[in-house]
Protein backbone atom coordinates (compact mmCIF):
# COMPACT_ATOMS: atom_id res chain seq x y z
CA UNK A 1 0.00 0.00 0.00
CA UNK A 2 0.90 3.67 -0.30
CA UNK A 3 -0.12 6.92 1.04
CA UNK A 4 0.94 10.35 0.84
CA UNK A 5 3.53 11.95 3.14
CA UNK A 6 3.87 15.23 2.76
CA UNK A 7 5.33 15.41 -0.64
CA UNK A 8 6.92 12.03 -0.57
CA UNK A 9 5.25 9.03 -1.75
CA UNK A 10 5.97 6.12 0.46
CA UNK A 11 5.78 2.52 0.38
CA UNK A 12 4.50 1.13 3.78
CA UNK A 13 4.87 -2.80 5.14
CA UNK A 14 1.41 -4.20 6.11
CA UNK A 15 0.92 -5.78 9.24
CA UNK A 16 -2.52 -6.86 10.60
CA UNK A 17 -2.85 -7.80 14.05
CA UNK A 18 -3.90 -11.13 15.34
CA UNK A 19 -7.23 -10.83 16.88
CA UNK A 20 -8.06 -11.59 20.71
CA UNK A 21 -11.25 -13.29 21.74
CA UNK A 22 -11.16 -11.31 24.81
CA UNK A 23 -10.39 -7.33 25.00
CA UNK A 24 -7.41 -6.59 27.03
CA UNK A 25 -7.94 -6.20 30.86
CA UNK A 26 -5.55 -2.56 31.30
CA UNK A 27 -4.40 -1.55 27.45
CA UNK A 28 -1.82 0.94 29.36
CA UNK A 29 -1.58 4.38 30.23
CA UNK A 30 -4.06 5.10 32.87
CA UNK A 31 -6.15 1.81 31.89
CA UNK A 32 -7.95 2.57 28.30
CA UNK A 33 -7.84 5.31 25.80
CA UNK A 34 -10.00 7.88 27.43
CA UNK A 35 -7.84 7.41 30.65
CA UNK A 36 -10.56 6.80 32.48
CA UNK A 37 -8.88 4.34 35.43
CA UNK A 38 -11.05 1.82 35.96
CA UNK A 39 -10.68 -1.91 37.24
CA UNK A 40 -11.97 -4.83 35.16
CA UNK A 41 -12.49 -6.59 38.28
CA UNK A 42 -12.96 -5.74 42.10
CA UNK A 43 -9.01 -5.65 43.28
CA UNK A 44 -8.62 -8.00 46.23
CA UNK A 45 -7.20 -7.02 49.60
CA UNK A 46 -4.35 -5.33 50.68
CA UNK A 47 -3.29 -8.33 52.41
CA UNK A 48 0.18 -9.79 50.92
CA UNK A 49 2.54 -9.77 48.43
CA UNK A 50 1.85 -12.23 46.29
CA UNK A 51 5.23 -11.59 44.39
CA UNK A 52 7.54 -8.50 43.36
CA UNK A 53 10.29 -8.20 40.29
CA UNK A 54 12.35 -5.37 39.92
CA UNK A 55 11.57 -2.97 37.05
CA UNK A 56 13.90 -0.31 37.03
CA UNK A 57 17.90 -1.87 37.40
CA UNK A 58 19.42 1.93 38.31
CA UNK A 59 16.60 3.43 40.35
CA UNK A 60 15.99 7.17 40.70
CA UNK A 61 13.28 9.23 42.46
CA UNK A 62 13.59 11.54 39.04
CA UNK A 63 11.45 9.40 36.16
CA UNK A 64 7.84 8.82 35.16
CA UNK A 65 7.37 5.01 35.00
CA UNK A 66 4.93 3.90 32.46
CA UNK A 67 2.02 1.66 32.94
CA UNK A 68 2.46 -2.38 33.01
CA UNK A 69 -0.78 -3.51 30.50
CA UNK A 70 -2.58 -7.04 31.14
CA UNK A 71 -3.84 -9.28 28.86
CA UNK A 72 -7.45 -11.06 29.57
CA UNK A 73 -5.40 -14.00 30.31
CA UNK A 74 -3.81 -12.07 33.06
CA UNK A 75 0.03 -11.54 31.64
CA UNK A 76 1.30 -8.89 32.69
CA UNK A 77 3.85 -6.32 30.27
CA UNK A 78 5.76 -3.69 31.19
CA UNK A 79 9.19 -2.13 30.27
CA UNK A 80 12.04 -2.47 32.86
CA UNK A 81 14.93 -0.01 32.65
CA UNK A 82 18.07 -1.46 32.47
CA UNK A 83 20.65 1.77 32.57
CA UNK A 84 20.59 5.17 34.72
CA UNK A 85 19.12 7.25 31.77
CA UNK A 86 17.35 4.88 29.29
CA UNK A 87 18.23 1.19 27.87
CA UNK A 88 14.56 -0.89 28.08
CA UNK A 89 13.34 -4.00 27.49
CA UNK A 90 10.08 -5.76 27.70
CA UNK A 91 9.05 -8.65 29.63
CA UNK A 92 5.49 -10.87 29.75
CA UNK A 93 4.99 -12.92 33.45
CA UNK A 94 2.35 -14.74 34.91
CA UNK A 95 0.22 -12.55 36.86
CA UNK A 96 -0.70 -15.35 38.79
CA UNK A 97 3.05 -16.44 39.75
CA UNK A 98 5.03 -13.81 38.28
CA UNK A 99 6.80 -16.42 36.42
CA UNK A 100 8.91 -14.78 33.60
CA UNK A 101 7.48 -15.77 30.07
CA UNK A 102 9.09 -13.99 27.76
CA UNK A 103 11.34 -11.03 27.49
CA UNK A 104 12.42 -8.48 24.68
CA UNK A 105 15.17 -5.96 23.94
CA UNK A 106 14.52 -2.57 22.84
CA UNK A 107 16.86 -0.15 21.60
CA UNK A 108 14.67 3.01 22.25
CA UNK A 109 16.32 6.28 22.56
CA UNK A 110 14.94 8.65 25.97
CA UNK A 111 14.10 11.79 24.53
CA UNK A 112 16.88 14.47 25.86
CA UNK A 113 14.97 16.26 29.56
CA UNK A 114 16.43 18.26 32.30
CA UNK A 115 16.27 15.48 34.97
CA UNK A 116 13.37 13.45 34.59
CA UNK A 117 12.98 10.21 32.70
CA UNK A 118 9.85 9.75 30.35
CA UNK A 119 7.68 7.29 30.76
CA UNK A 120 8.37 4.11 28.26
CA UNK A 121 5.67 4.31 25.46
CA UNK A 122 3.60 1.22 25.19
CA UNK A 123 0.47 -0.44 24.96
CA UNK A 124 -1.55 -2.95 24.61
CA UNK A 125 -4.16 -3.08 21.89
CA UNK A 126 -8.09 -3.97 22.09
CA UNK A 127 -6.54 -7.09 19.63
CA UNK A 128 -4.11 -7.89 21.55
CA UNK A 129 -1.37 -6.88 19.95
CA UNK A 130 1.41 -5.22 21.55
CA UNK A 131 3.07 -2.18 20.36
CA UNK A 132 6.57 -0.47 22.25
CA UNK A 133 8.82 1.97 21.02
CA UNK A 134 12.16 1.53 19.67
CA UNK A 135 14.87 3.41 18.31
CA UNK A 136 14.53 6.40 15.31
CA UNK A 137 10.69 6.86 16.22
CA UNK A 138 9.98 3.66 15.25
CA UNK A 139 7.91 1.12 16.81
CA UNK A 140 8.05 -2.62 17.10
CA UNK A 141 5.10 -5.48 18.21
CA UNK A 142 4.27 -8.63 18.97
CA UNK A 143 0.98 -10.12 18.80
CA UNK A 144 0.43 -13.11 21.40
CA UNK A 145 1.14 -11.82 24.24
CA UNK A 146 0.49 -14.75 26.34
CA UNK A 147 2.33 -17.09 24.37
CA UNK A 148 6.13 -17.53 24.78
CA UNK A 149 6.49 -16.87 21.20
CA UNK A 150 4.29 -15.26 18.43
CA UNK A 151 4.51 -12.92 15.25
CA UNK A 152 6.44 -9.93 15.56
CA UNK A 153 7.41 -7.01 13.57
CA UNK A 154 8.62 -3.24 13.50
CA UNK A 155 7.25 -0.44 11.47
CA UNK A 156 7.53 3.43 11.02
CA UNK A 157 5.45 6.09 10.58
CA UNK A 158 7.19 7.69 8.17
CA UNK A 159 7.30 4.05 6.08
CA UNK A 160 10.10 1.65 7.40
CA UNK A 161 11.18 1.59 3.84
CA UNK A 162 12.23 4.93 4.40
CA UNK A 163 14.04 4.20 7.93
CA UNK A 164 15.82 1.02 6.60
CA UNK A 165 17.19 2.89 3.38
CA UNK A 166 18.73 5.85 6.05
CA UNK A 167 18.62 4.55 9.83
CA UNK A 168 21.31 6.67 11.19
CA UNK A 169 19.95 10.12 11.15
CA UNK A 170 16.37 9.00 12.23
CA UNK A 171 18.19 6.86 15.13
CA UNK A 172 20.08 10.15 16.15
CA UNK A 173 17.21 12.70 15.77
CA UNK A 174 14.13 11.02 16.22
CA UNK A 175 12.46 9.73 19.55
CA UNK A 176 9.08 8.87 20.69
CA UNK A 177 8.34 11.22 23.82
CA UNK A 178 4.85 10.14 24.76
CA UNK A 179 3.06 6.93 25.93
CA UNK A 180 1.41 5.21 23.06
CA UNK A 181 -2.47 4.86 23.24
CA UNK A 182 -4.32 2.93 20.45
CA UNK A 183 -8.52 3.16 19.41
CA UNK A 184 -10.61 0.33 19.27
CA UNK A 185 -9.85 -0.69 15.87
CA UNK A 186 -5.99 -0.92 16.92
CA UNK A 187 -4.75 2.28 15.39
CA UNK A 188 -2.06 3.78 17.66
CA UNK A 189 -1.42 7.27 18.21
CA UNK A 190 1.58 8.86 19.75
CA UNK A 191 4.06 12.19 20.00
CA UNK A 192 7.81 12.36 18.54
CA UNK A 193 10.53 14.76 18.96
CA UNK A 194 12.60 15.39 15.80
CA UNK A 195 16.20 16.94 16.93
CA UNK A 196 17.79 17.42 13.94
CA UNK A 197 18.18 16.86 10.33
CA UNK A 198 15.98 13.68 8.55
CA UNK A 199 15.76 12.73 4.94
CA UNK A 200 12.33 13.52 5.18
CA UNK A 201 12.46 16.40 6.94
CA UNK A 202 10.71 14.89 9.45
CA UNK A 203 9.25 17.94 11.96
CA UNK A 204 8.52 17.48 15.97
CA UNK A 205 4.19 16.64 16.19
CA UNK A 206 2.18 13.67 16.78
CA UNK A 207 1.85 10.10 14.55
CA UNK A 208 -0.42 7.98 13.53
CA UNK A 209 0.10 4.00 12.55
CA UNK A 210 -3.08 2.46 11.22
CA UNK A 211 -3.76 -0.99 12.00
CA UNK A 212 -2.55 -2.42 8.38
CA UNK A 213 0.43 -0.51 8.71
CA UNK A 214 -0.33 2.83 6.97
CA UNK A 215 1.77 5.59 8.65
CA UNK A 216 1.11 9.09 8.66
CA UNK A 217 2.04 12.63 10.98
CA UNK A 218 1.64 15.95 11.60
CA UNK A 219 3.86 18.66 13.14
CA UNK A 220 2.74 19.75 16.50
CA UNK A 221 2.70 23.53 14.77
CA UNK A 222 0.60 22.58 12.21
CA UNK A 223 -1.66 20.90 14.59
CA UNK A 224 -2.18 23.88 16.83
CA UNK A 225 -1.86 26.52 13.89
CA UNK A 226 0.67 28.26 15.63
CA UNK A 227 4.48 28.80 13.86
CA UNK A 228 5.75 29.09 17.64
CA UNK A 229 4.71 25.53 18.81
CA UNK A 230 8.09 23.13 18.57
CA UNK A 231 6.69 19.85 20.49
CA UNK A 232 4.49 17.79 21.97
CA UNK A 233 4.02 17.72 25.74
CA UNK A 234 6.28 15.24 27.06
CA UNK A 235 4.26 12.46 28.49
CA UNK A 236 1.24 13.52 27.32
CA UNK A 237 -0.15 10.04 26.11
CA UNK A 238 -3.04 10.62 23.60
CA UNK A 239 -6.46 10.30 24.23
CA UNK A 240 -9.12 9.31 21.88
CA UNK A 241 -12.77 10.17 22.17
CA UNK A 242 -15.60 7.83 22.97
CA UNK A 243 -17.15 7.64 19.26
CA UNK A 244 -13.36 7.39 18.30
CA UNK A 245 -13.12 10.23 16.03
CA UNK A 246 -10.93 12.36 17.69
CA UNK A 247 -7.50 12.49 20.17
CA UNK A 248 -6.89 14.56 21.81
CA UNK A 249 -3.07 16.16 23.29
CA UNK A 250 -0.71 18.54 24.52
CA UNK A 251 1.71 20.90 22.52
CA UNK A 252 3.77 23.63 23.62
CA UNK A 253 6.63 25.28 22.81
CA UNK A 254 8.82 24.27 25.75
CA UNK A 255 7.10 26.67 28.30
CA UNK A 256 3.15 27.46 27.09
CA UNK A 257 1.17 25.39 24.82
CA UNK A 258 -2.53 23.92 23.79
CA UNK A 259 -4.74 21.37 24.09
CA UNK A 260 -5.26 20.23 20.62
CA UNK A 261 -8.35 17.53 19.16
CA UNK A 262 -7.22 15.80 15.35
CA UNK A 263 -9.36 13.74 13.28
CA UNK A 264 -7.94 9.98 14.00
CA UNK A 265 -8.10 9.37 10.61
CA UNK A 266 -6.28 11.90 8.81
CA UNK A 267 -4.95 13.67 12.10
CA UNK A 268 -6.36 17.22 10.50
CA UNK A 269 -6.43 19.63 13.41
CA UNK A 270 -10.19 19.62 14.74
CA UNK A 271 -10.12 21.84 17.68
CA UNK A 272 -7.55 23.77 19.79
CA UNK A 273 -7.46 25.61 23.17
CA UNK A 274 -4.87 28.15 24.27
CA UNK A 275 -3.57 26.30 28.36
CA UNK A 276 -3.91 29.55 30.57
CA UNK A 277 -4.18 29.79 34.48
CA UNK A 278 -7.90 30.16 35.40
CA UNK A 279 -6.78 32.53 37.76
CA UNK A 280 -4.00 35.49 36.62
CA UNK A 281 -5.66 34.19 33.07
CA UNK A 282 -1.06 34.18 32.16
CA UNK A 283 -0.21 31.29 29.98
CA UNK A 284 0.23 28.18 31.69
CA UNK A 285 3.35 26.48 31.93
CA UNK A 286 3.27 23.16 30.17
CA UNK A 287 6.21 21.80 31.46
CA UNK A 288 8.56 17.99 30.31
CA UNK A 289 9.14 17.25 33.83
CA UNK A 290 4.86 16.69 34.52
CA UNK A 291 3.36 13.62 33.93
CA UNK A 292 -0.55 14.76 33.20
CA UNK A 293 -2.31 13.35 30.34
CA UNK A 294 -5.80 14.13 28.94
CA UNK A 295 -8.75 12.17 30.42
CA UNK A 296 -11.84 12.21 28.55
CA UNK A 297 -15.04 11.89 30.80
CA UNK A 298 -18.40 9.93 30.18
CA UNK A 299 -19.97 13.21 28.99
CA UNK A 300 -17.08 13.81 26.41
CA UNK A 301 -15.52 16.57 28.56
CA UNK A 302 -11.74 16.76 28.27
CA UNK A 303 -9.75 17.11 31.53
CA UNK A 304 -6.06 18.47 31.17
CA UNK A 305 -2.76 19.22 33.43
CA UNK A 306 -1.05 22.20 33.94
CA UNK A 307 1.89 24.61 36.27
CA UNK A 308 0.37 27.90 37.02
CA UNK A 309 1.79 30.96 36.24
CA UNK A 310 3.52 32.80 37.47
CA UNK A 311 5.44 30.05 39.17
CA UNK A 312 4.77 29.01 42.79
CA UNK A 313 1.78 31.47 42.70
CA UNK A 314 -0.14 28.33 43.25
CA UNK A 315 1.71 26.40 45.67
CA UNK A 316 3.05 24.33 42.47
CA UNK A 317 -0.49 22.53 42.70
CA UNK A 318 -1.11 23.73 39.09
CA UNK A 319 -4.61 23.23 38.06
CA UNK A 320 -6.60 20.77 36.35
CA UNK A 321 -8.21 22.66 33.05
CA UNK A 322 -11.63 21.37 32.07
CA UNK A 323 -12.84 21.91 28.61
CA UNK A 324 -16.15 20.73 26.36
CA UNK A 325 -15.32 18.29 23.44
CA UNK A 326 -15.14 20.86 21.04
CA UNK A 327 -12.28 22.98 23.17
CA UNK A 328 -14.21 25.72 22.90
CA UNK A 329 -16.15 26.06 26.38
CA UNK A 330 -13.45 25.93 29.38
CA UNK A 331 -15.24 24.93 32.25
CA UNK A 332 -14.77 24.51 35.88
CA UNK A 333 -10.71 23.99 36.61
CA UNK A 334 -10.10 21.76 39.62
CA UNK A 335 -7.01 23.12 41.89
CA UNK A 336 -4.46 20.37 41.41
CA UNK A 337 -3.19 18.99 38.49
CA UNK A 338 0.22 19.58 36.76
CA UNK A 339 1.45 16.54 37.21
CA UNK A 340 -1.53 13.73 37.29
CA UNK A 341 -3.88 11.85 34.29
CA UNK A 342 -7.01 12.12 36.18
CA UNK A 343 -9.30 9.42 37.08
CA UNK A 344 -13.02 8.85 36.24
CA UNK A 345 -15.26 8.12 39.17
CA UNK A 346 -19.38 6.83 39.19
CA UNK A 347 -20.91 8.86 41.59
CA UNK A 348 -23.03 5.86 42.43
CA UNK A 349 -19.73 4.56 44.26
CA UNK A 350 -19.53 7.58 46.47
CA UNK A 351 -22.30 7.29 48.88
CA UNK A 352 -21.89 10.56 50.66
CA UNK A 353 -22.51 12.23 47.28
CA UNK A 354 -25.66 14.49 46.70
CA UNK A 355 -25.02 16.48 43.57
CA UNK A 356 -26.41 15.98 40.18
CA UNK A 357 -23.11 14.85 38.08
CA UNK A 358 -23.17 11.33 36.64
CA UNK A 359 -19.22 10.55 37.54
CA UNK A 360 -16.55 12.65 39.84
CA UNK A 361 -12.75 12.70 38.74
CA UNK A 362 -9.82 11.73 41.17
CA UNK A 363 -6.97 13.71 41.71
CA UNK A 364 -3.52 13.85 43.34
CA UNK A 365 -4.13 17.04 45.64
CA UNK A 366 -0.63 17.48 47.37
CA UNK A 367 0.20 21.05 48.83
CA UNK A 368 4.03 21.15 48.53
CA UNK A 369 6.45 22.36 51.46
CA UNK A 370 7.91 25.06 50.74
CA UNK A 371 6.49 26.30 47.42
CA UNK A 372 4.37 29.36 47.69
CA UNK A 373 2.84 28.85 50.77
CA UNK A 374 2.53 25.33 50.56
CA UNK A 375 2.47 23.59 54.12
CA UNK A 376 2.79 20.11 53.17
CA UNK A 377 -0.20 19.01 54.28
CA UNK A 378 -0.49 16.55 50.91
CA UNK A 379 -4.02 14.47 50.01
CA UNK A 380 -6.23 13.31 47.38
CA UNK A 381 -9.25 14.55 46.45
CA UNK A 382 -12.48 13.46 44.40
CA UNK A 383 -13.43 16.16 42.75
CA UNK A 384 -17.15 17.54 41.26
CA UNK A 385 -16.18 18.80 37.45
CA UNK A 386 -19.80 20.09 37.82
CA UNK A 387 -20.22 22.36 40.64
CA UNK A 388 -17.53 24.91 42.06
CA UNK A 389 -16.36 26.38 45.50
CA UNK A 390 -13.82 29.29 46.41
CA UNK A 391 -10.72 27.68 45.86
CA UNK A 392 -8.49 27.94 49.13
CA UNK A 393 -4.93 29.09 47.53
CA UNK A 394 -6.29 31.69 44.91
CA UNK A 395 -9.40 33.64 43.94
CA UNK A 396 -10.37 31.06 41.23
CA UNK A 397 -13.44 29.21 41.84
CA UNK A 398 -12.34 25.32 41.13
CA UNK A 399 -14.36 22.42 41.32
CA UNK A 400 -16.36 21.38 44.33
CA UNK A 401 -14.00 18.95 46.80
CA UNK A 402 -16.64 15.87 47.77
CA UNK A 403 -13.85 14.07 49.10
CA UNK A 404 -10.33 14.49 50.58
CA UNK A 405 -7.95 12.82 52.33
CA UNK A 406 -4.35 13.10 53.90
CA UNK A 407 -1.52 11.22 53.49
CA UNK A 408 -1.19 9.63 56.89
CA UNK A 409 2.11 9.97 58.06
CA UNK A 410 4.45 12.70 59.44
CA UNK A 411 8.14 13.42 57.36
CA UNK A 412 10.40 13.08 59.90
CA UNK A 413 12.40 16.37 60.25
CA UNK A 414 9.84 18.50 58.39
CA UNK A 415 7.10 21.05 59.96
CA UNK A 416 5.26 18.44 62.30
CA UNK A 417 1.86 18.57 60.09
CA UNK A 418 4.08 18.06 57.16
CA UNK A 419 3.17 14.62 55.40
CA UNK A 420 4.56 12.20 53.10
CA UNK A 421 3.84 13.16 49.91
CA UNK A 422 0.81 11.48 47.49
CA UNK A 423 3.07 9.69 44.41
CA UNK A 424 1.03 8.84 41.59
CA UNK A 425 0.31 9.67 37.90
CA UNK A 426 -2.48 7.70 37.80
CA UNK A 427 -4.48 5.80 40.04
CA UNK A 428 -7.06 2.64 39.45
CA UNK A 429 -10.98 3.13 40.70
CA UNK A 430 -11.80 -0.33 42.43
CA UNK A 431 -15.55 0.57 41.35
CA UNK A 432 -16.55 -2.52 43.08
CA UNK A 433 -15.21 -1.86 45.93
CA UNK A 434 -15.65 1.50 45.68
CA UNK A 435 -12.12 2.48 46.67
CA UNK A 436 -9.13 3.71 45.07
CA UNK A 437 -5.52 2.65 44.64
CA UNK A 438 -2.96 5.05 45.29
CA UNK A 439 0.83 4.58 46.91
CA UNK A 440 2.44 7.27 49.14
CA UNK A 441 6.42 8.03 49.79
CA UNK A 442 6.00 6.51 52.99
CA UNK A 443 6.09 3.12 51.27
CA UNK A 444 2.76 2.10 51.84
CA UNK A 445 0.15 1.28 49.34
CA UNK A 446 -3.27 2.13 50.26
CA UNK A 447 -6.93 1.74 49.75
CA UNK A 448 -9.03 4.57 50.26
CA UNK A 449 -12.88 3.40 51.01
CA UNK A 450 -15.00 6.33 49.80
CA UNK A 451 -18.10 4.88 51.21
CA UNK A 452 -16.61 5.56 54.49
CA UNK A 453 -13.34 8.05 53.82
CA UNK A 454 -11.06 6.37 55.15
CA UNK A 455 -7.73 4.71 54.55
CA UNK A 456 -9.10 1.24 55.21
CA UNK A 457 -6.35 -1.08 53.91
CA UNK A 458 -2.82 -0.31 53.59
CA UNK A 459 0.70 -2.78 53.00
CA UNK A 460 4.02 -1.68 53.26
CA UNK A 461 6.21 -2.25 50.38
CA UNK A 462 9.60 -0.40 51.22
CA UNK A 463 11.11 2.03 53.67
CA UNK A 464 9.99 5.88 53.09
CA UNK A 465 11.65 6.80 49.88
CA UNK A 466 11.53 9.87 47.18
CA UNK A 467 9.78 8.37 44.74
CA UNK A 468 9.12 8.37 41.71
CA UNK A 469 5.63 8.78 40.00
CA UNK A 470 3.90 5.57 39.77
CA UNK A 471 0.46 4.33 38.12
CA UNK A 472 -1.15 1.43 40.24
CA UNK A 473 -3.53 -0.66 38.38
CA UNK A 474 -5.97 -4.01 39.05
CA UNK A 475 -5.60 -7.08 37.30
CA UNK A 476 -8.53 -9.51 35.69
CA UNK A 477 -8.32 -11.74 39.04
CA UNK A 478 -8.12 -8.64 41.12
CA UNK A 479 -4.41 -8.65 41.66
CA UNK A 480 -3.62 -5.07 42.32
CA UNK A 481 -0.44 -3.75 40.93
CA UNK A 482 2.16 -1.14 42.19
CA UNK A 483 5.29 0.05 41.63
CA UNK A 484 7.43 1.53 44.79
CA UNK A 485 11.11 2.19 44.48
CA UNK A 486 12.20 0.93 41.05
CA UNK A 487 10.19 -2.43 41.85
CA UNK A 488 6.77 -3.62 40.89
CA UNK A 489 4.51 -5.29 43.20
CA UNK A 490 1.99 -8.15 42.96
CA UNK A 491 -0.48 -7.60 45.60
CA UNK A 492 -3.85 -9.72 47.11
CA UNK A 493 -5.29 -11.67 49.46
Amino acid sequence: MKTLLGSALICLCLAAPAFAQTSPAWRGHAGDEQHNAQAPAAGQKLAKLHWNTRIDLQPSAYIHYGSPMLTAANTILFPVKTTAMGGFQIEARDGGSGTLLWQADTKYIVPPTADWVPSFPAHLTAQNRLYYADQGGTVRFRDKPDARKGPKGQLAFFGIANYQAHPKPYNTNVMIDTPITADDAGDIFFGFVVMGKTPLKLQSGIARIGADGTGTWISAAKAANDSDITQVAMNSAPAISRDQTTIYIGVSNGTNGYLVGLDSTTLQPKYQAQLTDPATGQAAVVTDLSSAAPTIGPDNDVYYGVLESPATSHNCRGWLLHFDAGLDTTKIPGSFGWDDTVSVVPASIVPSYRGTSAYLVMTKYNNYLGCGLGDGRNRIAILDPDASQQDQYSKAQVMKEVLTILSPANVPGQRKSATYEWCINSAVVDVANKSVIANAEDGYSYRWDLATNKLSEKLNLNPPTSEAYTPTLIGPDGTVYAINDGVLYAIGN
